[in-house]
């Protein structure tokens, strides 16, 4: 049975077993022992402590194994098998050995280290150890001169363009940081030496286009003062003319410099692009008559009968980039030439034209047209008048209205400079501006 005691089992002929009870007839042998009732009262109070713990009630345990619940309500025979496992196994912890742990060797030799520390062995260790630390110095000095090198470089090659060798460059070698980085700097030096050349030559041109109205005001001043000139009407003329293209030159100096820092304040509004053709042509027929050039305005389309082509501009400016197209026209047109204005319109742009048939420019030179002082005169001579900064002008005024403009030309035939502007549609705003009332 479960509590180790033997039980009798009689057989009888066929294999069934005998009727009514195989036990002695006698209680003696069937009560348990003072140590078994022991055993069996600590193992019972292990269970029902189990059986509390999970909220059910205590059982009474049996030499056999079985069990009575202590009271109507019954545990689940689950939950009390479990709790037996665990309470055998706590009771009778204190009297089963741990585990041991055997050692298979060989009796003929004893135990050694993998490596011991023998004066040897120890030798070997230094020995090691001196070679990877001069290794690791070496590998780490190599790395930081290849490192150093062109940070060297870099901070030699900003000393020298700090002090005014805007070519330097520093050699670009492989493709990591230090390569990138040196590409960036060389970039920015190049930028940088472009630069220098562009405000070095706007420098030289602005002091030649100053020089010349200077020197003759201040020439014929001196030869007044002198008493070899009269200050007559004519020479004051003559002076009044020199301060106005001097004063020009400034202010066209003034409107470049704030367009290209993009300080330029406009003021947009719907402009009729008849007007402004009209207008522009008619403040231009004075110097056109002189020059013995025809300036004539083309027929313009409207959209519809009552709807007029409007483009969204700043009347004072817009006048002004038309009237420097029509003026560089007229100086570059010879006698008897004509300069013709015109315009026409798509769902988003009106394009404006400024078409001569003067001298031309040739392929090469077409790209520089809106360069600051770039004339078509290599002399730089001032017989055909201007600043040289007009057309420059006109670029950055139209790119402050968010437009654009370009030149095609043929040497010999004429040129042609289109002035592309953001449209107005006449039915959202009426009574566009009339520019007729502001000529000068």
């Amino acid at each position: 049975m479960p509590s180790g005691r033997p039980r009798v089992v009689v057989p009888t002929p066929g294999g069934v077993p005998a009727l009514g009870d195989q036990r002695c007839p006698t209680s003696v042998l069937a009560d348990p022992t003072p140590q078994e009732a022991k055993a069996l009262a600590s193992l019972t109070t292990l269970v029902s402590s189990c059986l509390t713990r999970r909220q059910t009630d205590g059982v009474t345990l049996a030499l056999d194994g079985s069990w009575d619940p202590r009271t109507r309500h019954a545990p689940l025979a689950a939950t009390v098998s479990s709790c037996l496992t665990t309470s055998r196994s706590q009771q009778l912890a204190p009297y089963v050995a741990p585990a041991a742990l055997m050692y298979v060797g060989s009796p003929g030799r004893t135990a050694t280290t993998f490596f011991d520390l023998s004066p040897a062995n120890r030798l070997r260790i230094t020995g090691w150890s001196a070679a990877v630390l001069v290794m690791t110095v070496a590998v780490t000095t190599l790395a930081g001169i290849r490192l150093v090198k062109p940070l060297r470089a870099l901070t030699d090659a900003a000393k020298r363009m700090e002090v005014g060798e805007l070519s330097t460059r520093v050699p670009v070698r492989g493709g990591d940081e230090i390569a990138r980085l040196s590409t960036a700097f060389n970039a920015m030096s190049q930028r940088r030496e472009q630069l220098e050349g562009v405000r070095r030559d706007m420098t030289n041109d602005i002091a030649h286009e100053l020089r010349t109205p200077v020197s003759n005001i201040r020439g014929w001043l001196e030869a007044v003062e002198d008493g070899i000139a009269r200050p007559d009407p004519d020479l004051v003329t003559s002076l009044l003319g020199q301060s106005r293209q001097l004063q020009h030159i400034i202010d066209d100096l003034r409107d470049l410099s704030a367009a290209e820092a993009g300080e330029l304040r406009l003021a947009p509004e719907p402009v009729q692009v008849s007007e402004l053709l009209s207008a522009t042509a008619m403040a231009n027929q004075a110097t056109a008559a002189a020059a013995g050039v025809t300036v004539t305005v083309a027929a313009t389309p409207t959209v519809a009968d009552s709807e007029a082509i409007l483009v969204m501009a700043d009347p004072v400016r817009a006048r002004q980039m038309v009237g420097n197209l029509v003026s560089n026209a007229i100086r570059h047109t010879p006698a008897g030439g004509s300069v013709t204005l015109s315009a026409r319109a798509d769902p988003e742009t009106v394009e404006i034209d400024v078409a001569d048939t003067g001298t031309g420019i040739s392929a090469d030179e077409l790209p520089h047209v809106f360069d600051r002082f770039w004339r078509a005169e290599k002399s730089r001579g001032r017989q055909s008048g201007g600043s040289g900064l007009g057309l420059a002008i006109v670029r950055r005024l139209t790119e402050a209205h968010e437009g654009t403009v370009t030149a095609v030309s043929t040497p010999n035939v004429g040129s042609t400079f289109t002035l592309r502007l953001p449209r107005h549609s006449s039915a959202t705003e009426p009574g566009p501006r009339d520019l007729g009332h502001d000529l000068p």
